[in-house]
């Protein structure tokens, strides 16, 4: 059970017709940092974020879960990039500081948050306070920029790669749909440029760092009430948290 007061949540939607959950710390608030938060290929699936979700909210952030579909004809950009266009206008209106957006996301979600840091041109310059990327590989072209993040990052033409922003990588070591090497990779090539980065490997599956449990009757990850699993996204809460600036005592 969370130490912390249970957060706000609201519900809204992006002018492209997709749904965002909103959490906020309970209370008033203004220019607080705020996390936009990306689910994996799983389609309009922002439900299985949502215990992450709250429990980074609770800490001190606002953070909104936008619903993308992998199978649209843009393989998810235009929703992508479209929630990023609406956190941006509207994180004031929930108290959030727009100055101050964390880009993160889980698996495809996680490469399509480090594909904006690198490759500001795909959103007009825009930079994140922080990427945080949860159980992902970068080697495959990001659904945000259409070119691998790792690519973009070994890219020497003008202007790139990027400056760098902070990175924190969570990848869990029982990760057998996308090894923990992926995220490993990615760190000494973050590093290897000067980015600053860290990995934690919590002992998780790849459902695991999110909290989650795999459900073979639909198909698709669900949200867990093992306690055990949901012990295993302690990792992903903290980088989550320290990345956005709010990690609390007892935070763990």
């Amino acid at each position: 059970m969370s130490p912390f007061p249970a957060p706000q949540s609201h519900a809204a939607r992006t002018p492209q017709g997709k749904d965002v959950d909103v959490h906020r710390p309970e209370g008033p608030g203004a220019g607080l940092p705020v996390v936009l938060l990306w689910h994996g290929t799983s389609p309009d699936d922002r439900g299985v974020l949502a215990p992450l979700a709250r429990e980074v909210a609770a800490r001190g952030a606002v953070v909104a879960v936008p619903d993308w579909r992998a199978d649209a004809p843009d393989a998810g950009r235009t929703a992508l990039l479209g929630s990023l266009a609406w956190c941006r206008a509207n994180a004031a209106a929930y108290g959030g500081d727009p100055d101050r957006i964390v880009l993160a996301g889980w698996s495809a979600g996680a490469s399509a948050a480090l594909g904006v840091a690198l490759r500001p041109d795909a959103v007009d310059g825009w930079r994140p306070a922080a990427v945080v990327g949860l159980a992902s590989r970068y080697d495959l072209p990001a659904r945000t920029t259409g070119t691998p993040p790792l690519a973009d990052l070994a890219d020497s033409t003008a202007g790139r790669p990027a400056a760098p922003v902070p990175v924190r990588l969570v990848h869990g070591t029982e990760d057998t749909l996308m090894g923990p090497e992926h995220s490993r990779e990615a760190l000494a090539a973050l590093t290897g440029r000067g980015w600053p980065a860290r990995l934690d490997e919590p002992a998780a599956d790849h459902a695991g760092v999110i909290m989650a449990e795999f459900d073979p009757s639909t198909g698709r990850c669900r949200p867990s009430d093992d306690e055990r699993v949901r012990a295993q996204g302690r990792l992903s809460i903290r980088a989550l948290t320290e990345a956005a600036g709010v990690s609390l005592p007892g935070a763990r």
